[in-house]
């Protein structure tokens, strides 16, 4: 099993899937980077030598921010947004869409599971 940026990534399969397990590299920057590097994409990981391995690991360090750093500045990015007290960063705050869904229905995701409100029952007539 090869480790690449802290992540064991799956062998039986092809390195542009396979490289997509790493956080911040999905199919186009995986498919980019074989390119660079020069691998060929219907290459499996188990085929890789551990010289082609290290050119990859060497690559990712050198042109992108993936795993642990990512995580941290998208954390301090959400964090900048609330400390500013500007609109997204009260979404965030409240856990409520940010980019302009309705809440009025749907938006379950982000709201949680639905409370229902007590003493609220149909009016008979």
């Amino acid at each position: 099993m090869a480790r690449i940026a802290g992540v064991n990534i799956p062998t039986g399969k092809r390195v542009p899937i396979a490289l997509t397990y790493i956080h911040g590299i999905g199919p186009a920057k995986a498919k980019e980077l074989c390119g660079k590097v020069g691998i060929p994409e219907n290459r499996r990981v188990h085929e890789l030598t551990d010289d082609e391995v290290v050119r990859i690991r060497e690559a990712i360090d050198r042109d992108y921010t993936v795993e642990g750093d990512l995580r941290r500045e998208v954390a301090m990015n959400i964090k900048r947004l609330m400390d500013l007290g500007c609109y997204r960063g009260l979404r965030h705050r409240k856990g409520l869409p940010v980019r302009g869904q309705r809440t009025h229905t749907n938006a379950r995701t982000r709201k949680g599971k639905a409370v229902p409100i007590a003493g609220k029952k149909k009016a008979t007539r």
